[in-house]
Order: C-alpha cells, then sequence, then structure tokens
C-alpha cells in the first residue's frame, strides 16, 4: 500500500498490532479508531468500522428492512458503489437525476420520482444521497422531502469526510452514515469504510451483522445471514495514524481547489465545481470542472495524457451503465451533460508545486486561442 499522504504514526500502530498477535477483524484499534471518529462527528453518532464504504451501505439497507422486490432511490451521478448493494438485496433501484447547483440529487426530480412510485402502487423504502467529490448535496431540501413521505436516507459521505453543511459534518444527516477510507479518499486504511448509527443499540445490530451475525451462545450458532465485514486491527491502526492529518489533508485539497480557481479565472469557457453560497463546505476531495466550449473534454484529457498527467471523466451516471440501464430514471439529463462535459483534475494531497506547474502549462497551451 502507498500512501498518498503519511502522518508518520501509521508504523507505530502497525507494529503495536504485530506485537499483539491482534492483526485480524476486530481488536483494540479498532475500538479506539472508532472512538476518535466519534469523537470527530459528535457523542451521539455511532460508529462502526467495517472493511469498504460498500459494506456500510449493504448494511444500512440490511438494517432497514430491505428486502427482494423492495424499490430504493438512488442519486445516479455517483460511484456504482452507491447503488450495488442494492441489487446485493434483489432490490428494485430507481435512480433520480442530477441539480446544476450542487450537482447532486436534485429535490425536485426526487419528489417527483416519489409520487410516481407511489402512484404506481410502490413505495420507496430507502434513499440513497451522495456528496459527490465531496460536495454537500442539498441537505434541508432532500431532507424534508424524506421527512414528508418518511423515508429514510442512507446519507452516502465516502467522498465527503471534512465536508459540512449550516457547520454540521457530512454523514451526520441522514438515518445511517457511510464513509470509505478507499486509497484515493482524504485519509485512508488501505481500504475500510464506516457506519455512522444514531444510537448504540444500532452500533450493535451492526457490528452483529458484520461479524457473521454469530447468536449468543457456546457453540457457533446462526440465525441469520451474516457477513464478514468488520475492519481489521491493523487497517484500524493505520486510520488511527491517518486522523492525526485529516485536517491537513483536507486543507491541502482546498489548497488545491484555490490553484484551480486561479488558472481558470479568466477562462470565460471553463466553469470549475465551487461551493453553491456559505452554507456549503465542500473538503474537494476532488476537484472537477465542465467545459462549455467547443473543444471538448475529451480533447483536454487527452491533452493532459500527452503530458502524462492522468485525468477523467466525471462518473458515468448510473442510469446510463449497462448493469442500470432497464431501471427506473427520473431527471432532466443533468448528470448526462455533466459526464458529456466534465473533467477530474489531479487533487491529490500530495500535489506539489511542480506537478502544478506542468498542470498550469497543459492549460494555458490548450485554451490559448479562447
Amino acid at each position: 500500500m502507498s500512501l498518498s499522504q503519511e502522518s508518520g504514526f501509521e508504523q507505530e500502530y502497525i507494529q503495536s498490532a504485530l506485537k499483539s498477535n491482534w492483526i485480524t477483524s476486530g481488536g483494540p484499534h479498532v475500538n479506539e479508531f472508532e472512538e476518535v471518529l466519534q469523537n470527530y462527528f459528535e457523542k451521539k453518532s455511532y460508529i462502526t468500522a467495517l472493511n469498504s464504504g460498500t459494506s456500510a451501505i449493504h448494511l444500512a439497507l440490511i438494517l432497514l428492512g430491505i428486502k427482494e422486490g423492495d424499490e430504493v432511490i438512488c442519486q445516479s451521478m455517483t460511484f456504482s458503489a452507491s447503488a450495488n448493494p442494492i441489487l446485493y438485496q434483489n432490490a428494485i433501484p430507481v435512480f433520480v437525476d442530477s441539480e446544476i447547483d450542487t450537482w447532486n440529487i436534485c429535490p425536485e426530480q426526487l419528489d417527483i420520482a416519489i409520487k410516481d412510485r407511489i402512484r404506481k402502487g410502490k413505495k420507496p423504502k430507502a434513499i440513497i444521497a451522495v456528496h459527490l467529490y465531496g460536495m454537500p448535496y442539498k441537505v434541508a431540501e432532500v431532507h424534508a422531502i424524506s421527512e414528508k413521505y418518511k423515508i429514510p436516507v442512507i446519507e452516502d459521505s465516502a467522498e465527503a469526510l471534512g465536508s459540512s453543511y449550516k457547520g454540521k459534518k457530512c454523514g451526520s444527516f441522514g438515518t445511517f452514515g457511510i464513509i470509505s477510507f478507499n486509497g484515493n479518499k482524504i485519509i485512508t486504511t488501505s481500504s475500510g469504510g464506516a457506519l455512522i448509527a444514531n444510537s448504540i443499540e444500532t452500533k450493535e445490530e451492526v457490528i452483529f451483522y458484520a461479524t457473521q451475525s454469530k447468536d449468543n451462545a457456546v457453540h457457533y450458532q446462526h440465525s441469520k445471514i451474516g457477513y464478514n465485514y468488520r475492519m481489521s486491527n491493523i487497517c484500524a491502526g493505520i486510520g488511527l495514524g491517518q486522523m492525526k492529518i485529516l485536517e491537513e489533508n483536507i486543507n491541502l485539497r482546498r489548497k488545491n481547489h484555490f490553484f484551480y480557481k486561479e488558472i481558470f479565472k479568466g477562462i470565460k469557457n471553463v466553469e470549475l465545481f465551487d461551493n453553491l453560497n456559505e452554507d456549503f463546505f465542500s473538503n474537494y476531495w476532488l476537484n472537477t470542472i465542465v467545459l462549455k466550449t467547443k473543444k471538448s473534454r475529451e480533447n483536454l484529457r487527452l491533452a493532459f495524457d500527452e503530458a502524462n498527467i492522468e485525468s477523467r471523466p466525471l462518473w458515468k451516471p448510473m442510469h446510463l451503465q449497462p448493469l442500470f440501464e432497464n431501471y427506473p430514471y427520473y431527471g432532466l439529463k443533468i448528470s448526462e451533460k455533466l459526464f458529456e462535459n466534465g473533467l477530474c483534475l489531479p487533487s491529490g494531497s500530495n500535489l506539489t508545486n511542480e506537478d502544478k506547474i506542468r498542470i498550469r502549462g497543459v492549460v494555458d497551451n490548450f485554451f490559448k486561442n479562447d
């Protein structure tokens, strides 16, 4: 595993786990990591460390009682890990388009989708809303709709650790919150994630399912399907080391954003994805742009590629994916247009000044005649 940014404490925790001979799932580092995370959020947030953010979404669906044939609304513009767990439960994803301000789930289309599904006799059982690229979704509007129809929200904050809405940290708004510690996130445990719940009783239930659903018996007894989803003691040790530089990493990502703001400010045909207003605080996990010129996003991507600089298109919406294209979709093709014209830029916490000079050179050359 390669860390883009090390605190210097990771090895200490790893060696401690090895010396104690506790390297598998659970353990003292896991307990401490959960406590540190709970303190970072708030005392009423009860956090279970798991082996991935995807596992966290899956367990959230299980705890909400999602079963075969149930419908779950999911933001279309996201990574497939947001939607795959719906299929794990043999449930039916219903995709909702983005709105143009935050690129996240559109409250208007969400309301239309819920009304239509109810009219068709199938009230959705949950809403999966995503803080895309670290940008908070329109929390007030989305949760007002959730309350109106009494449909719980699974808040996918996989990309949004450190982001906040009206001063409250993303991940703490939904019935469940999801965090990812995959290798490309703000901090990493190599692989890993966490599920945020609102009570200790729910956390205990999460741990039960995440550790093979072992009943309280001397022998191994199982009355429910269980999963091997718990985080390992070594991974949690890495997470403890990484938590020491969380704020530093957030500041570095935001510094990258201001760098991009500077180089694109004079280019009228490019829009840099930015906070909507002071209520929104993005960690700018990824900096992204939309091109409004005849020069296509793909040509810019290839220009970066020629300079050995990696960039990628925005997420391809789920309703356009071969796996999901036959499921219901509600929207005005906002996410499709973003996908066609949008580009993810280099945004790592370890981006150097030399890297930035090279990036600026490609941008200046590409747009020199605009």
